[in-house]
């Protein structure tokens, strides 16, 4: 029998389906007993999609979305010195987040322009991944101990870019695979831009479904004016970890980025399941 592979347009049908039934406005996510807002948003060097470079709009959505762990990607400069786009006091003093610290160039907020920050908890761990490709990629590994109401318990956050070329995508996939087999297991949280339209076999993503299950149904996230292509995922290696996956879609989203911030829902007193 012959097998049909997924098509573009196929991925834009089920994209706008999805689309459809998420809520309008802002995002659906809310704090509250506890419950965590983690979010992904590629920032697109600050650049909207009017073309003007902004890095407080950018700001401004991150305070709307009001994420207590968020992954941003290209967030510094790609060449160069690699210099950090954002007014990280700025960021801190509108929302209390603070970046996990990486090691590298002094200019830099994070690695291969991605930056994880957070709200309230103690970096225990943070590790640099620079993953293969003809681009420069790479994913940040940290390990933050959170409070929850029945204690302590640490959860795994891993920020990532990865390439335009599917082959790439494949190989990344392996490399952080390959890392997290040679680390503790624990609670994890893959998220970024994943670069990967594809549903089904064909796509890349599949090489993470021993980890991370199946894939989620595709959110569109991208373009930010028109979202069709499900660009920014936000995956777990726990089943019922997250919940509420959903696209922040504002007026300020729409034209701050070329894409939309993701975000999701995380119980801490989950982590210990």
């Amino acid at each position: 029998m012959k097998t049909s592979r997924p098509s573009l347009a196929r991925t834009m049908m089920t994209s706008f389906r999805n689309r459809r039934q998420r809520p309008d406005g802002a995002s659906a996510v809310e704090g509250g007993n506890g419950v965590m807002t983690v979010a992904s948003y590629n920032v697109h060097k600050c650049v909207g999609t009017d073309g003007r470079f902004d890095p407080g709009r950018i700001i401004d959505v991150i305070r709307e979305i009001g994420p207590d762990v968020i992954a941003l990607q290209e967030a510094d400069q790609r060449f160069g010195e690699r210099s950090g786009l954002l007014d990280l006091n700025r960021l801190r003093l509108e929302t209390g987040l603070l970046p996990v610290p990486v090691m590298g160039g002094t200019k830099s907020h994070g690695w291969c322009g991605n930056v994880l920050l957070f709200r309230e908890g103690i970096v225990e761990d943070v590790h640099q991944v620079s993953l293969p490709g003809l681009e420069p990629r790479g994913a940040l590994v940290a390990e933050i101990e959170l409070q929850g109401r029945e204690g302590r318990s640490s959860l795994r956050v891993i920020a990532a870019h990865l390439g335009l070329m599917r082959w790439a995508r494949r190989q990344q996939a392996d490399v952080i695979l390959d890392m997290l087999q040679s680390r503790q297991e624990r609670p994890t949280l893959l998220m970024g831009d994943f670069n990967e339209w594809r549903l089904g076999p064909g796509s890349a993503l599949t090489k993470l479904e021993p980890v991370f299950g199946p894939l989620p149904p595709p959110i569109p996230s991208f373009p930010a004016r028109l979202p069709v292509l499900s660009l920014d995922r936000i995956m777990a290696n726990r089943t019922g970890l997250i919940t509420d996956v959903t696209v922040h879609d504002t007026p300020l989203a729409r034209v701050a980025s070329d894409h939309l911030p993701l975000t999701a829902r995380v119980d801490p007193n989950r982590l210990g399941d």
